[in-house]
């Protein structure tokens, strides 16, 4: 981990969790400080990254920050990188001179949650199930949000290492005889069904949509949160089936996930739905999908689950990095732009 990955960050550090819907901004003032009052806007706000900086941090501080270390939803290649699920495009250069910054590092978002596993406490996080996280062991981060985020978290040569992928985008297929019924239903993209048309927001309105066309029921619902709600009122048994499907698969996507990186430090669920979830994760069909896979069910069963509460957990993952990059094997060739 020698050379530019260890060298510190100009301070003060604007950083920045940049999803599908919203952007989160802070700023760390030095090795010593928390990060400041966060500032949330929504994307859709605004035309560019630059404009959504200037508006929500820089109007509104007399800090003038040197560097940014910025989290996307997206693969992070080449000096123009565009999110995911917005048409934002984070040019960096281009930062230099519309934003007084002097140096930008880019990272995946959901690196951002990897580091949050490591800098946030158990106070922040519900237990689903599992035995005792073994130290320094292999981690997985997940989040549906407006996407599936994926991330995986290692510990080697002293330092915690964040894994980033696309892992939101790996198929994801029937097993029950009820899937079968209900995935020839489910919205495809360009042929299949990846794990981003059933685990994130719109997901679960594909799932609720084809779970009513399965049966010939009504869907009256368009919203994410209006199925989560009504699921959780056991108002509508088309929204808690679509619900519980829903936490089906995630299960079993986490659970093949955990097996990929051993994951005996723990899985950790992250972001606004699976906050809002944790009753029907607690429910039981979570954990034994997690948990069926023969011939590893004994080592499934004893690996923890998480979900992550604190709201701005990304934001401080990040703030851990930006105080003491060193600590953390981030690697930013190719992803780090200085003046």
């Amino acid at each position: 981990m020698a050379g530019e990955d260890e060298t510190t960050l100009r301070f003060p550090v604007l950083i920045g969790d940049i999803g599908g819907t919203n952007a989160r901004f802070s700023i760390v003032l030095d090795a010593n400080s928390e990060p400041t009052e966060p500032q949330i806007v929504q994307t859709a706000s605004f035309n560019t990254i630059d404009e959504a900086i200037q508006a929500a941090v820089l109007d509104r501080s007399s800090v003038r920050p040197n560097s940014a270390v910025l989290a996307i939803a997206g693969p992070v290649d080449g000096d123009e990188i565009p999110l995911t699920n917005c048409p934002w495009v984070v040019k960096p250069k281009q930062m230099f001179a519309n934003l007084g910054l002097s140096e930008v590092v880019v990272l995946n978002d959901f690196e951002a949650q990897a580091l949050a596993v490591v800098a946030l406490g158990e106070e922040h996080m519900e237990k689903i199930g599992g035995g005792a996280p073994e130290p320094n062991a292999s981690r997985v981060v997940l989040g549906p949000g407006t996407g599936l985020g994926v991330a995986g978290l290692i510990y080697a040569l002293n330092h915690w290492i964040p894994v980033p992928g696309e892992g939101g985008h790996m198929d994801i297929g029937p097993r029950s005889p009820r899937d079968f019924q209900v995935f020839q239903h489910i919205e495809r993209l360009e042929g299949r069904v990846s794990g981003e048309q059933i685990l994130c927001g719109r997901g679960l309105v594909n799932v609720y949509r084809a779970v009513a066309k399965a049966d010939g029921k009504p869907a009256p619902f368009s919203a994410p949160a209006e199925i989560t709600g009504a699921a959780l009122a056991k108002s509508d048994p088309v929204a808690e089936e679509a619900l519980s499907m829903f936490v089906t698969c995630l299960g079993r996507t986490a659970g093949d996930l955990a097996l990929v990186f051993m994951s005996r430090g723990g899985v950790f669920l992250t972001g606004g739905i699976a906050q809002k979830i944790v009753p029907a994760l607690k429910a039981g069909n979570f954990r034994s999908a997690f948990e069926d896979k023969a011939p590893h069910s004994a080592l499934m069963r004893a690996m923890p689950v998480y979900v992550i509460t604190h709201p701005l957990a990304a934001l401080l993952g990040l703030a851990a990095y930006a105080r003491n990059p060193s600590l953390f094997g981030v690697q930013t060739a190719g992803r780090r732009w200085r003046l």
